[in-house]
């Protein structure tokens, strides 16, 4: 079992639960934030082994959440981030790797689908 920390930034309750409990299942510990703010609030106390933040939050975007974790001194300035988005755009998507997103997992996806995602970013 692993001990990897991670932080889970969404504001639909539903999905977060559900994220939450298939990466517990996996061995992960998560921290769960339901917005921007409280996720970088976070971000900036606790150091996180990778950060999962939904593209379209309240208080601040997964994007400018990104933003600021590489640009700004925090423990978590070189930790993997995935961003769950339902913009496939390729605007966004440029948008998203500019701001430093190690990956991006486009809505609708399986729980699985995340867990083997995080697998790969955190083993790596």
């Amino acid at each position: 079992m692993s001990n990897y920390n991670i932080l889970l930034a969404d504001d639909e309750m539903a999905l977060r639960f559900l994220l939450t409990e298939t990466l517990a299942d996996e061995g992960y510990h998560i921290t769960e934030a339901e917005d921007g703010k409280e996720a970088l609030d976070y971000i900036k106390s606790n150091k996180y082994d990778l950060i999962i933040l939904d593209y379209m939050m309240p208080e601040l975007t997964g994007v400018e959440v990104c933003e600021w974790l590489r640009n700004h001194d925090n423990p978590n300035q070189q930790s993997p981030v995935i961003l769950l988005t339902a913009k496939a755009l390729e605007k966004d998507r440029d948008r998203a790797r500019t701001a430093g997103v190690s990956t991006y997992i486009v809505k609708p996806f399986s729980p699985l689908q995340l867990a083997d995602t995080v697998q790969q970013l955190i083993e790596s």
